[in-house]
């Protein structure tokens, strides 16, 4: 059975206490129970619950109304529900006003009790998804596994068996730009349909974006105090996955003492936060993508070798767009269709077949990434209903023009130009034409928006 969350019980009296937690355990709950209040502050941040129960009447030095306000104060994440022998309203309502999310009078109905437990606990895995989904980036309509070569079919049936295994790790590799997320987001919704359909997080961790120092503490939470800027208990990237799929993208740059101990959670299932002293069972799949070759980092020392078989069991290889040109006008046209309807230009349809030709020849270096954005770019710049080859950036342009025998370079004349109002003209061209929007401009130029703006300070056009 599945470990539906983790539970602190805190009641004095110890038949109450057993009884609660003995009900709970079979019910697939994780529970702690104690009876005194004994250090129960810290007791509760190290067990890191979903849920505290606890009770308002304890001794005299202090009341469950006390600890929970303690809670609350220290910011120690998790939903409380009181437990109460008084039939009157006012402790009730005092312990709601606290923040407690709900409370039940002894003698217990268990099947109140188990009601107010599942809901307490959704609440408090919704909160957390809500919280990530603020903070990272949203899955987008283009993010999807686009592609009818043999290599790529072969590659979904592959994903297909993995998902249906449940298998806990997996590794994808390919170049920069092939889709890795993708495919990681393709298994991961496969994996939801075989959990019954119900939605399951998925967290995505750029193990490149992270600095080293922040990097434990991301991936497996930390403790109030642990270091400078704790502030308060978090959990990290691997509880936040709990029952869905975690992805660790690049895991080719993770530093040697981060191999180590994500080795260790592969092979256990648990982590243990920054500052804490208690392993958390963890119930995710792992996937991790590289476009590093491991078999050479591993060679060179830089990636152990006990961890690169442990991922390597299970590997879908997502072989370059060059490979699988016949995917090239798929993508292609969901690109179009998909940036159409973001920038509101539902008039584009489609592609010149000289522009078909000049996309399926080229050798897309940056993969599906590089193709995307140069439809996004078109898109932007263009008010067309077909995509003409004009409206392609340069050098694609000039490559399709050398193909068909027709050179569109360049030829300094006799007499030479002067290179400034050379390049002044051109900016000047590139701002009227995009109706002075220097976003736009800087796209048509193939500029960084800052460069343009420089260029622009220095012709003094604004």
């Amino acid at each position: 059975m599945a470990m539906k969350g983790r539970i602190f019980l805190l009641d004095d009296d110890e038949l109450i206490a057993a009884m609660l937690a003995r009900s709970l355990k079979k019910e697939g709950f994780d529970v702690m129970a104690e009876t005194s209040t004994e250090e129960v502050i810290g007791k509760i941040s190290a067990w890191c619950p979903d849920l505290v129960l606890l009770d308002i009447h304890l001794d005299e030095e202090k009341s469950g109304l006390d600890i929970l306000e303690e809670m609350k104060r220290e910011g120690i994440p998790g939903e409380v529900v009181m437990l109460t022998a008084d039939n009157t309203a006012e402790s009730a309502i005092t312990a709601l006003r606290l923040g407690a999310f709900d409370y039940l009078t002894k003698p217990f109905n268990m099947a109140e009790v188990k009601l107010v437990i599942k809901k307490a606990i959704e609440k408090e895995r919704l909160l957390e998804e809500v919280n990530y989904l603020r903070k990272s980036r949203k899955a987008s309509l283009e993010d999807r596994m686009i592609g009818e070569s043999p290599a790529m079919v072969q590659l979904k049936d592959r994903a297909e068996k993995l998902a249906e295994a449940r298998v806990r790790n997996i590794l994808i590799t390919g170049e920069s730009g092939t889709g890795k997320e993708v495919m990681a987001r393709y298994v991961h919704d496969l994996l939801s349909v075989g959990r019954g359909g119900g939605h399951a997080p998925f967290v995505a961790v750029n193990c490149t974006a992270l600095p080293e120092q922040l990097f434990e503490s991301e991936l497996f939470g930390h403790l109030k105090g642990a270091f400078t800027d704790a502030k308060s208990d978090q959990k990290g990237m691997f509880e936040l996955a709990n029952g869905g799929t975690i992805l660790l993208d690049e895991i080719g740059d993770m530093q040697p003492n981060l191999q180590a101990k994500l080795l260790r959670v592969l092979e256990e299932r648990v982590i243990r936060r920054v500052g804490g002293k208690t392993d958390l069972p963890i119930d995710a799949t792992v996937i991790v993508t590289t476009n590093t070759v491991l078999e050479e980092a591993v060679n060179a020392g830089r990636f152990r070798n006990d961890l690169f078989y442990r991922l390597n069991t299970f590997l879908l290889h997502i072989p370059p767009l060059r490979e699988r040109r016949e995917d090239i006008p798929l993508l292609a046209r969901h690109f179009l269709e998909v940036f159409a309807q973001t920038y509101m230009k539902k008039a584009m349809k489609g592609f010149s077949p000289e522009v078909e030709k000049i996309l399926f020849s080229h050798d897309w270096k940056g993969n599906c990434r590089e193709l995307k954005n140069v439809i996004e770019r078109v898109v932007v710049l263009e008010n067309v209903e077909t995509i003409e080859p004009r409206h392609l950036p340069a050098v694609l342009r000039k490559r399709g023009s050398i193909e068909a025998g027709d050179s569109t370079e360049f030829i300094l004349p006799e007499e030479g130009i002067c290179l400034e109002e050379f390049e002044r003209d051109i900016i000047v061209q590139a701002l009227k034409r995009t109706g002075d929007n220097q976003t736009q401009a800087a796209l048509l130029l193939d500029l960084s928006y800052d460069s343009l703006r420089y260029r622009i300070k220095k012709f003094d056009l604004m």
